[in-house]
């Protein structure tokens, strides 16, 4: 057997590589992961790279042009992306099927071209047919777009180089295939060999490079995670398939914030942008429900207010039950406890069912007050005040801990119209003096009681 065709054990979800099968992968203990694959040839993969060496340069020597970000003209979008596309940069979208993420890509190509740019749409799943009527059914095509089925890596490559796109979208990696990798396409294998020739390609010629992944039945991107370490930017389209509601959210940028989230609502049409979140959010809101609390939780650098929704009931069962929808179930376990020993109320042998409106997921500490305030204002069967909003974090002992950007939160209450405030006392000093609105600092957490019921 030749030197280059030695078979390996490749594990599918993490990368390892083993000389013989095992049922379990003993780096990330999957089971059933290895895949048998071909060796390459590592004398002539090295040998390849060394034909063109770039020449370091001294920092203060780089130019950077003062409009060095290309707007799409999808503002959503560039504002994941920390304020537009990066010349050269890579960019990995994932999501469930049939999110959108598709749709989404040939919007923001369609703008692109729509601006005077060529651009390039792969896709390894459909036929240019079937891209056809997907964008006839969006918007007019623009005449700088350009879509092509392909899944071979190099046929791509020699593509981008007659054509010179200036954007480039790859849908999905797990259908692109490379020679020079002996396994099936979507493998571990592949998928590294394609997204590094797309790496250098992009860093070489200036064009930024898109690419959809597609996601695992624990939500992750499938393929080895070494594919996230070497793109730019990771982000993830989300949202309930029953909502019409999706958000993109930036969880990994190189160029930006990250948790930087972009929302749309599914139409007939594609998808829209949604310039004011807090707005569509709150639109079916009923102030005077119990069980019904509003807060503002950061997602990057921009404030949104949400609802969150709470509902007690007796518990028909020895084990109540606990039903979280949008928050994190350990944190709503952990107030409820607090609520418990340090308020007196006896909810812990309740079933608790728990939702954020709008398919909203939330994961930081700021909103636990509006939890609890929404758990005991069911419990008690008496609505929260109108007009008022809860913001603070709290602590095991039941003191009401100070949160960051504060100002932002504020200036979006008051946007939205709310006249009152529950706060923190510690981060005061952080909201200023506003016109418009009454801020209530609070210590601990028997005060909020009492100001509310």
């Amino acid at each position: 057997m030749k030197k280059n065709a030695r078979k390996i054990y490749v594990c599918q979800a993490c990368g390892h590589q083993a000389p013989r099968w095992m049922g379990r992968c003993p780096e990330c203990g999957q089971w059933e992961s290895l895949v048998e694959e071909r060796a390459q040839n590592q004398g002539s993969a090295a040998g390849a790279a060394s034909v063109s060496r770039a020449q370091a340069v001294a920092m203060d020597e780089v130019e950077l042009d003062d409009e060095y970000r290309l707007h799409t003209g999808v503002e959503e979008f560039d504002r994941v992306l920390g304020g537009g596309i990066i010349a050269g940069s890579l960019v990995l979208i994932g999501g469930d099927p049939g999110i959108g993420k598709s749709t989404l890509m040939l919007q923001v190509l369609q703008q692109y071209a729509l601006a005077g740019r060529k651009v390039l749409y792969v896709s390894g799943e459909e036929s240019a047919r079937q891209l056809k009527m997907r964008s006839r059914r969006l918007a007019d095509s623009a005449p700088g777009m350009y879509v092509v089925s392909e899944i071979d890596i190099d046929a791509i490559m020699q593509m981008v180089r007659e054509q010179a796109p200036e954007a480039l979208v790859i849908d999905s990696i797990q259908t692109m295939f490379s020679h020079e990798s002996g396994s099936a396409p979507g493998s571990v294998s592949q998928v590294r060999e394609s997204t590094m020739k797309l790496m250098v390609m992009a860093k070489q010629t200036g064009i930024p490079v898109f690419l959809i992944g597609h996601v695992t039945k624990e939500g992750a991107i499938a393929g080895p995670r070494l594919m996230e370490h070497m793109v730019d930017t990771v982000l993830y389209f989300e949202g309930d398939q029953n909502h019409v509601f999706r958000i993109l959210r930036a969880v990994k940028n190189r160029f930006g914030s990250t948790n930087e989230i972009g929302v749309f609502e599914m139409k007939e049409k594609g998808l829209a942008q949604v310039p004011n979140p807090s707005e569509v959010f709150l639109a079916e809101r009923e102030s005077s429900a119990p069980g019904s609390v509003v807060t503002a939780c950061m997602e990057g650098t921009r404030p949104i207010l949400v609802e969150i929704q709470a509902l007690i009931s007796g518990s028909g069962y020895g084990n109540p039950r606990r039903t979280v929808l949008g928050l994190d179930y350990n944190r709503v376990s952990l107030l409820v406890a607090v609520m418990e020993k340090k308020l007196g109320l006896h909810v812990g042998g309740q079933d608790i069912f728990m939702n954020v409106a709008g398919g909203v997921k939330i994961s930081e500490p700021a909103v636990d007050l509006g939890i609890i305030a929404a758990v005991a204002s069911s419990f008690i069967d008496r609505p929260v005040p109108e007009g008022m909003l809860l913001l603070g974090e709290v602590g095991l002992t039941g003191e009401v801990r100070g949160i960051s950007h504060l100002m932002q939160r504020i200036a979006e209450v008051e946007k939205m119209g709310f006249t009152r405030c529950v706060v923190p006392k510690n981060s005061l000093k952080q909201a200023g003096s506003p016109d418009n609105i009454e801020l209530i600092g609070i210590r601990r957490l028997a005060e909020v009681m009492e100001i509310l019921f």
